[in-house]
């Protein structure tokens, strides 16, 4: 009770290797994310990718899409893999046990460990000539080793063979190792671990490894070896990335570079991939230009390996916050055209306009190339295909068209690319005009009482096809949204009606969505709406008209009661006005606010004058803006009269 007087608010996790997949412009998805590369290499028979995590111990098997299919714990330091030639075995080196494991490259189940006796490596793998080659050792005493998986342990002979590296040929710390499958049985081996350039290849198709080419360490070839690949196709290595260094009678001489990168591989039909900060890069051999370039990562790249079909190349690429991720790189010998698209940015509907580009590439393309051109608009969704467009000799086309619809029309020009370039297409907008039309909508501004049921009628003027009109209200206030109270077609007359229930202030909106050859259009009106407001006066003792008005009569001693019911809204508070009767004239008393209960209720105590004779009236009322809130329009009650005798 308030009182007044009356004088006054994919991966799956695999240890700390996370398996995800991971697309990079036009490559497809591929593998695992690692902290620590221990070895990268794609298998062709099965279409397998392995790689290893040397922190953890794990390698894990993906599919060439980046499904991971199998892993692999315990492989104790795995610092490289390699895949027999058949493909059905995996073999990696596991520096912390000192020993190669041979994993079944279907289930990565382990099939056999072969112990390397040394205090350091195997470090480096190679399968050639059905062998297993590995480098091991200490700085001053590197050297080659053999797994020979065709023998039985069980027979008395060990299938491991060290001290390999032929008489004459030194390589200090475990070397790099490489092959390639056009020279079966030649087998790369460069120095690590210190600044010199030492390498060798060797014949290793017989009982015992033969040197075909030596340089032995003076710091002028190479000036160190951090990367070494087997050239096929010719009697090359191509060290650090970007030194080609030819051999011919036992020696090595320096014949040609790449503009370089590492880490790097050469696919078997001897395209070469290099890394180079932020990309990598594809290059035809010999050449100096590079074919593709796919822009990786930020943070460098760890290893890549080519697939043994040239399809694609798997990288290692740093990520943010350490650690290495997997990506494939589909179509690395296509070249990719530049191609553009040039459309006026407006046009008139039905004339004729002309779009310009060009087609360029670093490959020579093919002459008399052709383009697929498709239009997109209103009434051709799906696009619909243009006459084809051939392009000139210095790489420019052009075309006409007349867009017999207005809006956004799209222009998409694509080449299907061919044996050495890949697909590319490019698109450009035209804003094409549209006439406009007629659309209106009744009651604005106009006020309601609580809970009317009003009609609101669109009227839609001349279109093309569509004739459908969208209604929506939305009632004043934060807790109700907008909503959409109908969507039709439009009668013959072109009007469409709804009825709004008009509980609070509310805009009402027509919406016509545009057609092929008439714009859009959206209206919108604001009609206003009363709260719904009573009163009540109790504790009189009868009532009884003071000439013609009637009055709530008490006794002079009594404070009478007013209550007040009104449609509740958060904060809402009820505006109490008084006046009293004097020498002819109603004069103000007081005017207070008072919350509202959540029922919507507030019952206030006047008071009682003491005396008698006197005459008053109140009322209740709800102000917008002033009451707590502003989603109704200002609403009173009618004025209720008091008398008070003795």
């Amino acid at each position: 009770m308030r009182s007044i007087s009356t004088a006054t608010a994919l991966a799956v996790l695999f240890g700390s290797a996370a398996l995800s997949v991971v697309a990079t412009g036009t490559a497809s998805a591929a593998t695992a994310s690692i902290a620590s590369p221990g070895g990268l290499v794609a298998d062709g028979a099965l279409k397998r990718v392995f790689v290893g995590d040397s922190s953890t111990g794990w390698v894990v098997g993906t599919d060439y899409s980046g499904n991971v299919v199998a892993s692999v714990s315990g492989i104790s330091g795995v610092s490289a893999l390699t895949v027999s030639d058949d493909g059905a075995t995996v073999y990696a080196a596991a520096q912390g046990s000192h020993e190669i494991v041979a994993l079944d490259a279907t289930t990565l189940n382990v099939k056999a460990r072969y112990p390397v006796t040394t205090s350091k490596g195997p470090l480096h793998l190679a399968f050639s000539a059905g062998k297993v080659w590995f480098t091991y050792g200490n700085q001053w005493d590197g050297n080659l080793g053999s797994v020979d998986p065709a023998t039985d342990p069980a027979s008395g002979t060990d299938p491991v063979t060290l001290g390999l590296l032929p008489e004459g040929v030194s390589i200090y710390d475990p070397g790099f190792l490489d092959t390639a499958a056009s020279r079966p049985g030649v087998l790369a081996v460069g120095e690590t671990g210190i600044s010199t350039d030492s390498m060798a290849v060797l014949d290793v198709s017989g009982a015992t490894p033969q040197k075909i080419a030596y340089y032995n360490r003076d710091y002028t070839l190479n000036s160190g070896i951090w990367d070494i690949d087997l050239v096929p196709g010719a009697d090359e290595v191509l060290v650090n990335g970007y030194l080609r260094d030819a051999w011919a009678n036992g020696a090595f001489t320096q014949v040609g570079t790449y503009p370089g990168g590492m880490p790097a591989d050469i696919a078997p039909d001897g395209t070469v991939a290099l890394a180079s900060g932020t990309s990598i890069a594809t290059y035809k051999p010999n050449a100096t230009k590079s074919i593709r370039t796919y822009a990786v990562a930020p943070y460098g790249t760890a290893d890549l390996t080519w697939a043994p079909d040239n399809s694609r190349i798997f990288a290692l690429v740093g990520k943010s916050g350490g650690g290495y991720t997997l990506k494939a790189l589909t179509d690395p010998e296509k070249n990719v055209p530049t191609l553009t698209v040039s459309a006026p940015s407006s046009a008139a509907r039905a004339k004729k306009l002309t779009v310009t580009g060009k087609l360029s590439a670093t490959v020579a393309l093919p002459a008399g190339v052709k383009l697929q051109v498709t239009r997109t608009d209103l009434e051709s969704t799906k696009g619909k295909a243009l006459p084809t467009v051939t392009v000139k000799a210095n790489g420019t086309y052009s075309f006409t068209d007349t867009p017999p619809v207005g809006g956004t029309v799209t222009y998409k020009v694509s080449y299907a690319g061919d044996a050495g370039h890949a697909a590319v297409s490019a698109s450009d907008k035209v804003a094409v005009s549209r006439a406009a039309t007629t659309l209106s909508l009744n009651n604005n501004g106009k006020l309601y009482g609580y809970g009317a049921d009003v009609k609101f009628t669109a009227h839609l003027g001349k279109t093309y096809k569509n004739r459908t009109v969208a209604i929506y209200s939305d009632p004043f206030g934060g807790d109700k949204p907008k909503k959409l109270v109908k969507t039709g077609k439009v009668n013959s007359s072109g009007n469409i009606t709804v009825t709004v229930d008009m509980t609070r202030d509310t805009a009402v909106s027509a919406v016509f969505a545009g057609d092929a050859r008439y714009a859009s259009k959206t209206v919108k009106v604001t009609a206003y709406a009363k709260v719904k407001v009573s009163e009540a006066i109790s504790r009189h003792y009868k009532t009884a008209k003071i000439g013609s008005t009637s009055y709530y009569w008490f006794h002079k001693n009594s404070a009478p009661v007013v209550t007040t019911t009104m449609s509740y809204y958060k904060n809402r508070q009820e505006r109490l006005d008084l006046q009293v009767y004097y020498n002819g004239r109603w004069y103000d008393s007081d005017s207070e606010y008072f919350a509202l209960g959540t029922n919507g209720k507030v019952a206030v105590d006047l008071g009682a004058p003491g005396q008698s004779g006197i005459k008053a009236r109140v009322r209740s009322a709800y102000i917008n803006g002033s009451s707590g809130d502003t989603v109704n329009s200002t609403t009173y009650t009618g004025w209720k009269y008091l008398y008070f005798s003795n």
